[in-house]
């Protein structure tokens, strides 16, 4: 017994056991997520109340608390109405109920810079969200409005405060640090999706990625999650090695709750 013993105390020695690797404990620490597509067939998002369902209960395992969901507003491809958009925060929050997931809801939109944009501005029909009445913007892809700045400075004048959606995705960038860098001097705030960090949307955008989080430029991080099917790539943001970048941001999605 004595020497079965001194050799396990040996062997240990020689053949130390590895310990196993720790699990990344996948918890949203910002609470509340500020783009999505969760509004049932209006654009390019969930198709169905089951889709939003299934997004809307894993947010809420992860420790997401308040959705603000975001539908695409354009003139050609989504003209969604301030109406519908409403009516739409009206059917989640009775989804919510209805199977008992523990999430707020409120809905606002991401709005693209085109040319049916100033009149909605102008009248007075678009949704902000929060008490700085922020309000999502994205520009094209390929290239940006030829007038950002202006647009920008229109958009403070109403009173609200603008956020760039995703500015890492944007192709068009010549020299992205130096234009991100004169954003924010024109006191424009900036979205980060957190799957652009791995990958889901190309190199070009993970690598811009890095600049925004490298100068904590970050300040809403948001999923844009369209669909069920990217709730496993989402996942995956728990153990990517830049998620510890995001809590040196200064992050202002919990001030929503």
């Amino acid at each position: 017994m004595h020497s079965e013993t001194l050799w396990h105390r040996l062997r240990k020695k020689i053949f130390p056991e590895k310990a196993a690797p720790e699990e990344a404990v996948k918890n949203c620490f910002w609470e509340v997520d500020i783009h999505s597509h969760l509004v049932p067939g209006i654009d390019d998002g969930v198709s169905s109340e089951e889709e939003a369902a299934e997004c809307l209960r894993q947010f809420a395992e992860w420790g997401i608390r308040k959705v603000i969901t975001t539908p695409h507003v354009s003139r050609d491809w989504f003209p969604n109405s301030r109406d519908t958009l409403l009516r739409g925060k009206d059917q989640l929050q009775e989804l919510t109920v209805r199977h008992g997931i523990p999430v707020e809801i409120d809905v606002a939109a991401e709005y693209l810079l085109d040319d049916f944009f100033p009149d909605l501005l102008a009248n007075k029909q678009v949704l902000s969200f929060g008490e700085p009445r922020y309000l999502l913007v994205e520009t094209a892809w390929s290239s940006a409005p030829l007038h950002l700045t202006d647009l920008i400075f229109r958009i403070q004048a109403a009173g609200y405060t603008p956020v760039l959606a995703h500015p890492e995705r944007y192709k068009y960038y010549q020299h992205f640090e130096a234009e991100i860098s004169r954003l924010r001097e024109s006191e424009c705030l900036l979205q980060l999706n957190a799957m652009s960090l791995m990958g889901k949307y190309g190199e070009q955008a993970r690598q811009q990625a890095k600049v925004l989080l490298k100068h904590g430029w970050v300040d809403f991080v948001g999923s844009d999650l369209h669909r069920p099917a990217d709730l496993s790539r989402y996942e995956r943001i728990f153990s990517v090695s830049d998620f510890g970048l995001l809590k040196n941001q200064p992050l202002r999605n919990e001030t929503l709750l």
